[in-house]
């Protein structure tokens, strides 16, 4: 008994493209599973970003009320010095008029 197998044109063709889908099928998952470990390492960081977000919008309120504060204070501190200042002139008045 002897065998002879003919291969078209044809049949090679469909046998290239079928190891081609293959050989895509390997690399479309290959590339799925690297693209859901880049998500999820995307999504951490992201999520450390927003928390990194939230402490830095809190420590500004926190920066804007103390700023608030020395600007008060700064008021009461020019006004003080207003105070000493003209207390100064004050003494020196009177002690121009004992001499």
């Amino acid at each position: 008994m002897d065998m002879d197998m003919t291969i078209t044109l044809k049949d090679a063709g469909l046998i290239i493209i079928g190891t081609g889908l293959i050989i895509l099928i390997a690399y479309c998952i290959a590339f799925m599973k690297n693209l859901v470990v880049t998500i999820k390492h995307t999504n951490r960081i992201l999520e450390d970003t927003q928390a990194i977000t939230k402490i830095a919008a809190e420590r500004t309120k926190d920066v804007d009320k103390v700023l608030s504060g020395l600007k008060d204070n700064q008021s009461i501190v020019s006004i003080a010095s207003t105070i000493i200042q003209t207390l100064g002139a004050l003494k020196n008045l009177t002690n121009r008029q004992k001499k």
